[in-house]
Parts: C-alpha cells; structure tokens; sequence
C-alpha cells in the first residue's frame, strides 16, 4: 500500500525531545503512558493509551496530520487524517 500523502511527504523526523515528559499532564499532576511528538509543530503529548490523550487533542484542536512516536527505540508515524502507519 501507497503512503498518504501527509507521511510521504515527511523528508526528515524532527528529533525526541529532551524531556521525557508530557507538558500537559505534568501541569495537570496527571501521568502518561507513552509519548508522542508532532511532526508539524513538536507539541509533545501523551498517546491515547493515557487518561488525557493530549496528542489527540492536539490534532484536534491544530489538524496538524502526523505524528512520531517520542518514546526510545520506536520509529514509526502515524496520520491522523488517513489513519495511516509508517515505519522508519
């Protein structure tokens, strides 16, 4: 199967961050299972397996379509907009 368009276009990865944490959910004094990194902007949030699935709601409130896991040794993408993955 053919990339969509969003993960094909995606020339280079921006980096993990540093800070292993989610923003929101440490301003919350909430905790996060894994993480994920916006490949449009770098927001950092927590995966949909956590209570506040802040990556979501990032794309929700943005549209921005794709995004990276954070957490080490994973490398793979995921569109939002075609509910598409891609391993790198």
């Amino acid at each position: 199967m053919a990339l969509c368009s969003h993960l094909a276009t995606l020339e280079t990865l921006l980096p993990a961050p540093a800070g292993h944490v989610c923003p929101e959910c440490v301003a919350l004094g909430d905790k996060w299972v894994h993480l994920r990194l916006c490949q449009t902007c770098g927001h950092v949030g927590c995966c949909d397996s956590s209570k506040n699935k802040h990556a979501t709601r990032h794309f929700q409130a943005t549209a921005h379509p794709v995004i990276t896991s954070a957490e080490p040794g994973e490398q793979w993408a995921w569109c939002y907009v075609d509910s598409q993955m891609a391993e790198y």
